[in-house]
């Protein structure tokens, strides 16, 4: 979308248009606010990539929660965003559907990282604090969550996951509002790997990672996002190998150029990502920044004819995860669980420490 929305070369009055005409920050940058200044941009790209074969397209709702809206002054029009993208979404999805009622188009509910992490301090010298509760990340999540379902998605994809915790505040945020709403939708989560270290950015493994969100009844779990099919390919294993529900990716056009722009050809990523088909690693394959429509039109035809990943049956062992992934194995006749204590307010078990 990010991509997409570049090559339109929109303006500070583009992105004000004459909703917010009036407001008091700049706005320029701000995507998700294009949905009700500029819907008629969000709804043609997103025609462009379901023309190109894309099954599911995203709402325009990356940032499109209070936590991150508050950059831009903005909290107050988080539910019209995410009404207004949904919305828009719908209408392409099926506005294609209805050309070809035999390949169904679904829209999924883009719930993003936000701009605070839960996990990490952002103060070197304070390792202590945090900039959001989990309380918080719960409550402006649910507005979210609650607004794309009232607009028409399919389904919830809580994506770009660089902070675990942050996720398990979605998942919950979902499963809550499910429940207040008494409907159910699909639930997926798709992390990111940051870089060559093969970790998220609070550290985890990629099954470490899927072990600290399998409690989600997910429909989906995968990656997406901060590395190219070439660098992914290891990790896209991995969750193929340890997920227990359908598995998901979306890598870049590769890595960015030293100007921040991506050079990878639709042919070059489809050509990476068609190994994956034949190996079975994947059931939903698409493209996250630098992707166009061509991207997706050479990733559609690569992927064509194979089966997608089966889904493997439950190992009924108990599966742990810190940094880590821990596996309680029966073999294993003794674990050893150890816990410092920092503070203790009885001094008989102070003298005996």
């Amino acid at each position: 979308m990010g991509t997409m929305i570049q090559r339109y070369k929109l303006t500070e009055d583009d992105y004000r248009g004459t909703s917010y005409k009036n407001h008091p920050s700049p706005l320029k940058g701000n995507n998700d606010a294009l949905s009700v200044s500029k819907p008629e941009v969000i709804e043609a790209i997103h025609l462009e990539y379901l023309e190109a074969g894309a099954d599911i397209i995203e709402t325009n709702t990356f940032n499109a929660t209070r936590i991150s809206m508050a950059d831009y002054g903005f909290e107050g029009e988080v539910r019209r965003l995410n009404l207004e993208s949904a919305r828009i979404a719908r209408r392409a999805a099926d506005k294609i559907t209805a050309q070809n009622p035999n390949k169904p188009r679904f829209v999924a509910g883009a719930v993003g990282p936000t701009s605070k992490t839960a996990s990490l301090s952002p103060k070197v010298s304070d390792p202590a604090y945090r900039a959001v509760t989990f309380d918080d990340l719960v409550s402006s999540y649910s507005e979210q969550i609650e607004a794309l379902i009232e607009g028409g998605v399919d389904f919830i994809l809580i994506e770009t996951v660089f902070d675990t915790l942050n996720s398990k505040a979605a998942i919950f945020a979902a499963q809550k509002t499910f429940q207040k709403m008494g409907k159910t939708l699909p639930l997926s989560v798709s992390g990111t790997i940051t870089d060559k270290s093969g970790r998220t950015l609070s550290g985890q493994t990629t099954e470490a990672f899927w072990n600290s969100i399998s409690h989600g009844d997910l429909f989906s779990a995968g990656l997406n996002c901060a590395l190219g099919a070439a660098e992914l390919e290891q990790y896209v294993k991995e969750m193929a190998r340890v997920a227990k529900c359908f598995v998901s990716v979306y890598p870049n056009a590769g890595l960015p150029n030293q100007f921040g722009e991506y050079d990878e050809l639709a042919e070059q990523t489809a050509a990476l990502i068609k190994p994956w088909a034949e190996k079975g690693y994947i059931n939903m394959i698409g493209g996250c920044c630098g992707t166009t429509p061509d991207h997706i039109r050479a990733m559609a035809k690569a992927v064509e004819g194979f089966k997608p990943r089966s889904l493997p049956q439950s190992d009924h062992l108990t599966h742990l995860s810190g940094l880590e992934p821990v596996t309680l194995r029966p073999e294993i006749t003794f674990v050893n669980i150890g816990k410092k204590r920092l503070k203790s307010p009885s001094s008989k078990l102070k003298r005996a420490r």
